[in-house]
């Protein structure tokens, strides 16, 4: 489990294939503290499992699935990554929860100037769009945002100065595609809801009354 606040850069410093997948070398810009053999870290927010941990270094296996469902493929030698190490109890929730599990991938629409912010506009598949809401939350590979508007196939995020300092969402450029990861809390209440539907066999107190009665529906 993530956050979606990115602790820092890393450089693809190795790619090759391996058994209908890849293998990553991966040098971190930041300090491994404690480092554990196998922890999850989340790579442009795909969540990947570090393996011959030395230093700030590390490699990651990216599964075919992985490849399919992200943009990792189309890293190469040299590309920087956003990089976060995995939520422990203790720490601070900053962002929201990310789980390091893509839905899909996006396109930048649009790139403009708001002042002092940068606003983008993406792409998104319609099948996703109804897990996105306005001043909800979504993961841009890997780093948590706000969303400001929604529509049936895109959205937009306003980011701000520092955000697109310490992450690579500063270098994106109108037609790039980007991981996304849509906020989870939404598809388990839609699968909650879908077992109140007749015949479902699977009864339960979470209805659209509920929701209402504790404030989560208006």
């Amino acid at each position: 489990m993530f956050t979606g606040i990115i602790q820092g850069l890393g450089t693809l410093f190795e790619k090759r294939p391996s058994g209908g997948g890849m293998i990553f070398g991966i040098e971190a810009g930041f300090a491994f503290t404690d480092p554990e053999e196998g922890e999850s870290i989340a790579v442009n927010g795909a969540c990947l499992t570090a393996r011959n941990i030395q230093g700030n270094r590390f490699y990651a296996d990216v599964s075919p699935e992985s490849l399919n469902r992200t943009g990792l493929g189309r890293l190469q030698a040299g590309s920087k990554v956003n990089l976060e190490r995995a939520l422990r109890l203790s720490d601070r929730l900053g962002g929201h929860l990310v789980s390091g599990h893509i839905d899909a991938q996006g396109q930048v629409r649009q790139r403009r100037p708001a002042g002092d912010f940068t606003l983008f506009s993406f792409s998104l598949d319609p099948g996703l769009t109804r897990y996105v809401i306005e001043k909800g939350s979504i993961t841009i590979n890997g780093v948590s945002l706000t969303v400001n508007s929604c529509d049936r196939d895109r959205f937009s995020v306003s980011i701000i100065p520092h955000t697109l300092a310490m992450t690579t969402l500063g270098g994106l450029k109108e037609g790039d595609w980007v991981n996304i990861e849509v906020d989870m809390i939404g598809k388990y209440v839609e699968k909650l809801l879908a077992g109140q539907a007749p015949g479902s066999g699977n009864p339960s107190r979470i209805n659209p009354g509920f929701l209402a009665e504790h404030g989560f529906l208006r």
